[in-house]
């Protein structure tokens, strides 16, 4: 923050009333998300409330935590637990935190540029980031914070110290960048491009345009590419030419910025209207790639940068994975891949990313210099941060991070560079440790990653924790503000891998887990799964280690009951049970006419307590079984309140599986059961859209041949060249997961964006695939199934399902876990 906020000055910024007078004082932190706290004192907890979601039901958690001031714009319910606590009582808590982002904007005496569009925003802002890096210490929003709460959440991170502060602004509707512009006040403003991301919410593309305008309306200089013809007629005809500044490919504007292509680099040659020329060299040769840096170099000119100091920071620049990634380490460690982020923010962004992984014996960080600036108080945040997310271990890289050896609580070990760090290295030193590696481009972090990384073959599961995360709530927008949700994380979490997924789980606030066997939930368990898990198949050898993990049993048949009833006769504490009820699907459960059976039973046995009650649909997802789903939705409703009728305490009801939470929103009953929709899929069809694929399977080009007239490929000479070719093979088959029907054509690949379809019969280690007349190269990756190939389609092609698909994959399939 820039300025602190006394608590007088607090209620007059966001017009609030104290409700609850406890402690007092001046707050220079603000918090949202009772996960990501760290360090207590002074600060601030703004109880955000939605739709379906309101903050203010955890205060109790972060008052646990030490946090002691609050916004609420809802009385809780019960304040006992809150004794020394300020609560402060708004009529909007967004409203509030935009408030205090204003504040503090005002007092911002640095330049701010901020930047819009349809895509490329944050790309160019991490670019410009490092080119302005060479010359003035900077702040930079981190990630993709450019929403009505990211704005405001950046704008906390600005110092007094910063010269200039570089934000994101994003919108996906009308009238929320008036929001974000009064907050953001740019001086200057990029305007990236006008494309089709995040349409949706705008009645036509020229609407989107307008609102995007308003980012710029008090600014005193904007920047805009000429070709973009949209952009610029309509910047032009509403903005005064003083304040434009036009680049293009031609002459007759600001900067004329030329490119000239080569195989691994390319030339941009600077021509500005007093006829100065520079030539700018960068390591980039795709269209995108080199508008953005037009962009940025258009920027930076303008910022008062000399072309030489760009060129500078020009040749550092890399493509950037905007993503932070979970790889399998060595050792049975954990990495968290975060090697393009440097600075404090963004190790700001990682550690709580790190915090909310499953624990492991240590945490480790390896960190290089922070290349924008060498003040020692840059670093003595760095320190604090460190120290408030308890790293165990710290390995830093670079000349300027030895101002960390003040810090001896840091338990630091320094190296000159990273050379001088994997000369050093020995693997043996990390072992079932939670390892950060983030830093700077220029330190080639990246050779750690690959020295640290477990090695398995060129085929991986990449599993996006964010659009997992949007799914469920997704799903959750769907439900009754009271329904709870249990996930399906059987058959490793449908291929995703059951850990990580439950462990995302848990931090979106699901209710419920269900594993098939006792073995996965025993696994949960042993990986710091805390959350209540069913289990759908356990066997009578297993109820010892079901009472031990505290797993909670499906029952189905008399047999079991009374099998679990005897082990249970001789423990002083209950068991929790679910009861399965058979209403048509004939699999497992018990019939209508044996409730009377099974209510004598439990109320001889109170040690079995029953934790829910349910049933499964036949046909959820189809409408030509809907009569038949409600005649066993009502059949469930009668069996489930004989049963309740005689039972001391009532359970939890669900009947819904993905496709019933669409298709019968009217019996949701006290629980549902998310599974495929959760990963994407949506097999009624009718709100797929609205979804997002969680996983990408990719594999790499292991070799390319080309074939002369009458070729054939692979066993049995299936795959039939009569004019020849070129084919690819790829490094997957199907012990790794990739069905054999995919044979002959019947399956197809997607690499660099072109079509390739398989040729010749699956392998149990490789697949070939025809390439004739595209362009690919060995070591290119090939997408199996994720963007442009859809799992449901590549399923309905073989005539199975995504189920089958998904739980395929093999366990020596790497998994790779990313949060965006």
């Amino acid at each position: 923050m820039i300025k602190p906020l006394p608590q007088p000055l607090l209620l007059s910024v966001v017009e609030g009333k104290v409700i609850l007078q406890g402690e007092t004082f001046d707050i220079d932190h603000i918090v949202t998300d009772t996960r990501k706290i760290t360090a207590s004192h002074n600060s601030l907890f703004i109880a955000l409330a939605g739709p379906h979601y309101n903050a203010v039901h955890y205060l109790a958690e972060a008052y646990e935590k030490g946090i002691r001031m609050f916004l609420i714009q809802e009385e809780p319910t019960d304040t006992s637990s809150l004794k020394e606590a300020t609560l402060i009582l708004v009529k909007s808590t967004l409203k509030a935190l935009q408030q205090i982002a204003a504040y503090q904007r005002r007092h911002f005496k640095g330049r701010v540029i901020s930047l819009t569009g349809s895509n490329g925003k944050t790309i160019v802002k991490e670019w410009l980031s490092q080119i302005l890096g060479e010359k003035y210490f900077h702040y930079k929003s981190p990630k993709s914070f450019n929403s009505q709460v990211g704005v405001p959440l950046s704008i906390m991170g600005i110092k007094e110290g910063h010269k200039l502060a570089i934000l994101e602004a994003g919108i996906s509707k009308p009238e929320e960048m008036e929001n974000l512009e009064t907050i953001i006040k740019p001086n200057l403003v990029i305007f990236t491009n006008l494309g089709s991301a995040h349409a949706e919410g705008f009645e036509s593309k020229s609407q989107k345009l307008k609102e995007k305008a308003k980012l710029a309306k008090n600014a005193d200089f904007i920047i805009y590419r000429k070709e973009h013809a949209e952009v610029a007629h309509f910047l032009e005809g509403n903005f005064a030419d003083a304040n434009l500044i036009c680049w293009s490919d031609s002459v007759g504007v600001d900067y004329c910025l030329t490119v000239k292509q080569q195989d691994e680099q390319s030339k941009i040659v600077l021509l500005q209207p007093n006829l100065q020329m520079f030539t700018f060299t960068v390591l980039f040769s795709d269209q995108a790639s080199l508008e953005n840096i037009r962009h940025v170099i258009a920027a930076a000119l303008s910022l008062g940068m000399t072309p030489p100091e760009i060129q500078k920071g020009l040749q550092n620049l890399r493509p950037l994975d905007m993503r932070m990634s979970i790889k399998q380490g060595i050792n049975d460690c954990t990495l968290i891949d975060d090697t393009y982020s440097n600075d404090l923010e963004g190790l700001k962004v990682s550690l709580e990313f790190m915090q909310l992984q499953r624990p492991k014996r240590r945490r480790v960080l390896i960190l290089s210099d922070f290349l924008q600036t060498n003040q020692a108080d840059t670093y003595a945040a760095a320190a604090d941060l460190i120290q408030q997310h308890r790293v165990d271990k710290v390995y830093a890289i670079g000349e300027r991070i030895t101002h960390l050896r003040d810090y001896e609580d840091l338990n630091c070990i320094f190296f000159k560079d990273t050379g001088d760090f994997l000369e050093n290295l020995s693997l043996e030193d990390f072992r079932q440790d939670l390892i950060l590696i983030t830093g700077a481009r220029k330190f080639q972090l990246e050779r750690i990653i690959h020295q640290l990384e477990q090695k398995v073959h060129g085929t991986s599961l990449e599993i996006n924790l964010n659009a997992l995360a949007h799914n469920f709530h997704y799903y959750k927008r769907q439900l009754h503000p009271h329904t709870k949700v249990m996930v399906m994380v059987k058959a490793f979490a449908y291929g995703g891998g059951s850990a990580e997924i439950a462990n995302m789980l848990e931090q979106v606030k699901a209710d419920y887990l269900a594993v098939a066997y006792t073995d996965e939930g025993i696994y949960l368990r042993n990986h710091g799964i805390t959350l209540p898990i069913m289990v759908l198949n356990p066997s009578p050898e297993s109820f010892p280690l079901l009472f031990t993990h505290q797993l909670e049993p499906v029952v189905y048949s008399f047999s079991m009951l009374q099998q679990l009833g005897a082990f249970m006769e001789d423990k002083e504490s209950a068991i929790n049970i679910h009861l399965d009820c058979d209403t048509g699907m004939h699999r497992l459960g018990f019939m209508e006419n044996e409730v009377d059976q099974l209510n004598g039973f439990l109320m001889q046995h109170p040690n079995l307590r029953v934790a829910s009650i349910y049933t499964h649909l036949v046909g959820a997802d189809d409408d030509h079984f809907k009569t038949f789903s409600q005649n066993q939705l009502d059949t469930f409703s009668r069996m489930a309140e004989q049963i309740c009728s005689t039972l001391p305490d009532r359970p939890l009801l669900h009947a819904l599986n993905s496709a019933g939470i669409i298709n019968f929103p009217q019996s949701q009953f006290d629980m549902v059961r998310l599974g495929i929709g959760l990963y994407g899929v949506e097999v009624t069809g009718k709100h797929e859209p609205q979804l997002l694929a969680i996983s990408t399977l990719r594999t790499t080009v292991s070799q390319i041949k080309t074939l002369p007239e009458g070729s054939t490929v692979g066993y049995s000479r299936k795959g039939q060249m009569p004019n020849g070719g070129r084919i690819a093979t790829l490094a997957i088959g199907y012990a790794d997961g990739y069905d054999r029907r995919f044979s002959n054509g019947k399956g197809h690949v997607l690499i660099n964006g072109q079509m390739a379809p398989v040729i010749g019969n699956v392998c149990m280690d490789m697949t070939m695939v025809d390439i004739t007349g595209l362009e690919v190269k060995e070591g290119d990756q090939a997408v199996i199934y994720g963007e442009g190939i859809s799992l449901k389609e590549l399923a309905t092609s073989i005539g199975t399902i995504p189920y089958e698909l998904l739980t395929n994959i093999s366990s020596r399939v790497r998994r790779v876990y990313y949060s965006e």
